[in-house]
């Protein structure tokens, strides 16, 4: 009997490549969209013929509901989110809407519709904020440092409550950054590749950034969403860690982009005072050694190959670009 699988936000990144996965793994595979001007589904043109596209919105109870009770889904995947941390900041109400009320009323479509739906949430290692321990795992404190980080660990609490006090198959992946060509060009791995590339292509001179020394836990978003369809197969639900375990400044992937390309990153890095966030998010690394013993998930994409698959990617996008004007 074929499987199928509902993703919120699949215009995404983590969406287009789980869609992707799921789509080999031999599920049927629909694809929640809001009905929005601003929809846009590059990511997932090249396989956008064999999923279903339906309308539904985290902020309307009743569509959630009709959604699933129209295509019967197995496994539910919640990837929308407001999910840039500075935006959350000029939006924090907004932001709690979408990342964390929006959770209840999915689990609560599930409870309405079929409770043995099992459920995967997106939980965010923005939730660990000003740390507690080095490095975090599944049993480290949250200490939100951002409106993101505090609607995400709502958005966790409330799957776990779910899980406990109805039965539901409901589980959370902490996933600590993850990164690709897909990135938005607003997220900071994929501002530097971009702006790298039309550097290096001589359509601009400077890269303004924010604070380089936070540093990050980065890894492949296709690895990761694989851990997400592994944290949905076991007998028992529970959550995990996702990481690489490795943490690396944001200055540290400024000079692996920009040595990719021969170039001194200090020559065209500017600070800018203004892209510094109000509170920061210092350091993060992740110790995924759960999912590792069980769940048999590792990375495969290590950061130095991420830094190239990314800046080979706008060096081909940012050509294209230039052509076309």
């Amino acid at each position: 009997m074929v499987k199928r699988a509902l993703i919120t936000g699949v215009t995404g990144q983590d969406g287009s490549y789980l869609a992707e996965f799921l789509l080999t793994k031999g599920y049927e595979v629909c694809g929640m969209v809001r009905r929005s001007s601003m929809e846009k589904f590059d990511r997932i043109d090249h396989i956008k013929e064999q999923l279903t596209i339906l309308q539904a919105d985290l902020l309307d109870q009743y569509s959630l509901i009709k959604l699933i009770d129209d295509f019967q889904p197995d496994e539910i995947y919640n990837l929308a989110a407001m999910s840039f941390v500075p935006t959350s900041w000029t939006q924090p109400v907004l932001t709690a809407e979408f990342t964390a009320t929006g959770v209840t009323r999915m689990l609560e479509a599930i409870r309405a519709v079929n409770p043995k739906i099992r459920f995967y949430q997106a939980s965010s290692s923005e939730m660990f904020g000003k740390v507690k321990e080095i490095p975090q795992t599944e049993t480290t404190p949250f200490h939100p440092r951002s409106p993101y980080g505090v609607a995400k660990v709502y958005g966790h609490w409330i799957t776990v409550n779910y899980r406990e006090s109805y039965g539901i198959y409901a589980v959370s992946g902490i996933l600590f950054n993850h990164e690709s060509p897909r990135r938005g060009i607003e997220f900071v791995t994929r501002k530097i590749s971009y702006n790298a590339a039309r550097i290096k292509l001589g359509l601009s001179r400077e890269l303004p950034m924010g604070n380089i020394d936070a540093k990050r836990d980065w890894g492949f978003a296709g690895d990761y969403v694989q851990a997400m369809w592994l944290m949905l197969q076991p007998e028992i639900p529970d959550d995990y860690v996702i990481a690489t375990g490795e943490s690396h400044s944001v200055r540290d992937f400024i000079e692996a982009v920009f040595s990719h390309i021969d170039l001194d990153y200090r020559d065209f890095v500017r600070i800018d005072e203004n892209l510094i966030r109000p509170a920061e998010v210092d350091l993060l690394i992740g110790n995924s050694g759960k999912a590792k013993r069980q769940l048999g998930w590792e990375p495969e994409v290590r950061f130095n190959d991420l830094a190239k698959l990314m800046i080979e990617a706008d060096l081909e996008l940012v050509a294209r670009e230039s052509r076309k004007s």
